[in-house]
């Protein structure tokens, strides 16, 4: 490694900045975010640092730089357009043995600006030794993609209680009862605001480790069930919330509808159990019935386990979640719900069909089109104009479906289209119209996942922007690449 990550406290430190304008404006924002008194060197301010200046948040000093200037400094900066001065200030405060940072400049550096993911006071960098400031960023968002927000919460709730837990437990007993209570339900409980609840916990864990410590035996704490929906497929869309419960699950319950590339945002050591249904033997593992999905989430969170039970789309679309929580809440077994992009969102997205439209569609409905369900459709409602009409579970039943809407007023060319795969490689998206979409899938030999989607917006033609169907990634780097660079790695 090219530099050692070493996090300076420069509250109330002297820090100078040489040069005035934007590039110096960004350096000099991260300096007093850490509580440094900064002192600007540049014969004229840029307007934001003339009112920092006028408002005593900085000292400026308006003359050009001399190296009697970091006389009495922790840190220098130079954030000059002129490579003399620049070259200046570092000479300078090397003959100082000062910490420098010339922007733009690792040969005239001794130190550089990482990327800072800030969840006080949890802090993480991330640096390239001043090689690639836009990947660095990028790793930056990838990492905190999966840190709360309330991480900073959690840390702080720790640091109150450690005195206490000292005097509690033996020393070979600390380091797990805190990983237990970073993994487990008083972290879950403080990440989402509960801080009354995660006390009662804590101390009830506290007492529980006394107990085990001096000999004696205590009754096992109950785990808990994550409830995620895994989204469309592309696992560049799910939401941050689920990926933070992947992260801490211990067992994870998936069905078939969720890829691989999603099963891979879990952790890494957790025990994985599909659980999906269709054939009885179908390629990912036996059909699995939804009582024998109940038992398995009772069975592992009795065992003090954390359990994601992670599903195609939204847990509360289709997706049986109800019926989930509800075996849960009455076995006493504490869950939290984490939505999904439904397949319909995703679907219409992604094939660039707007599922309500100003002119074409006030209103959209999500119903299933298994024909089981049939009676509980009303289909008059449904061949209405003026709406878009979504259907699950459908495709193997397209001829059914037209025919009911059909035989209840929706006329023959009314638009429909066949979304195929939403989000995934190998997408597909079939135009029709009701009198011809059945023959359409069947022709390209649609299979699910699909969705039928009728109504006039299915006609719109219009050219889908890549990065709504997620996946690579690859415009995100482009719209780094044209960003500000003030929080990367600039020198």
């Amino acid at each position: 490694m090219d530099h050692l990550p070493v996090f300076l406290r420069l509250r109330a430190e002297p820090t100078v900045v040489v040069g005035g304008g934007r590039v110096a404006q960004r350096k000099i924002e991260l300096l007093l975010k850490f509580g440094a008194h900064v002192t600007v060197i540049a014969p004229a301010l840029c307007e934001e640092l003339a009112a920092r200046a006028a408002r005593g948040e900085i000292r400026h000093v308006a003359e050009a730089f001399r190296p009697p200037h970091l006389d009495g400094a922790r840190l220098a900066i130079a954030a000059t357009d002129r490579r003399i001065v620049n070259t200046a200030v570092s000479e300078a405060s090397r003959a100082r043995a000062l910490p420098v940072n010339v922007v733009d400049d690792p040969a005239l550096s001794t130190f550089i600006f990482p990327a800072i993911i800030d969840r006080s006071p949890i802090v993480v960098a991330v640096g390239s030794a001043g090689n690639s400031p836009v990947l660095t960023r990028r790793v930056r968002e990838q990492i905190e993609a999966l840190l709360p927000g309330t991480l900073g919460a959690l840390a702080r709730f720790i640091g109150e209680r450690r005195r206490t837990v000292q005097e509690a437990l033996l020393p070979s007993a600390r380091r797990s009862f805190w990983e237990r209570i970073v993994a487990g339900k008083v972290g879950s409980r403080v990440l989402r605001g509960d801080t009354g609840g995660a006390q009662r916990d804590f101390e009830r864990e506290l007492r529980a480790s006394q107990l085990t410590t001096s000999g004696a035996t205590g009754t096992r704490d109950l785990g808990e069930v994550y409830l995620i929906g895994a989204g469309p497929g592309d696992p560049d869309l799910l939401t941050l919330r689920a990926l933070q419960l992947l992260q801490q699950a211990d067992v994870v319950l998936y069905d078939r509808l969720v890829p691989e590339a999603v099963l891979e945002r879990c952790r890494r050591d957790a025990r994985r159990i599909f659980v999906g249904k269709g054939a009885p033997h179908g390629p990912r593992g036996p059909h699995t019935d939804q009582g024998r999905i109940h038992e398995l989430m009772l069975h592992f969170a009795r065992e003090g386990l954390k359990v994601a039970r992670l599903k195609g789309g939204d847990p509360f679309v289709f997706g049986r979640g109800g019926e989930e929580i509800e075996a849960l809440a009455r076995h006493g077994i504490p869950y939290v719900v984490v939505p999904g992009i439904t397949a319909a969102l995703g679907a219409a997205s992604a094939s660039g069909i707007p599922l309500t439209h100003r002119k074409l569609a006030q209103s959209f409905t999500v119903v299933t089109g298994h024909p089981l369900e049939d009676a509980a459709l009303d289909w008059p409602a449904l061949a209405r104009p003026h709406q878009t009409v979504v259907f699950y579970m459908g495709v193997a039943h397209l001829a059914h479906i037209v025919h009911r809407l059909t035989a209840a007023g929706a006329p023959p060319t009314l638009p429909a289209a066949l979304i195929e795969r939403a989000t995934l490689p190998g997408q597909r998206t079939l135009r029709g119209t009701l009198a011809t979409i059945a023959a359409l899938g069947h022709e390209a030999g649609i299979s699910p996942p699909a969705l039928l989607l009728v109504g006039e917006v299915a006609a719109l033609n219009v050219d889908t922007p890549a990065e709504v169907c997620g996946g690579s990634g690859e415009q995100a780097a482009s719209a780094l690449e044209t960003g500000e660079e003030a929080a990367g790695d600039l020198a």
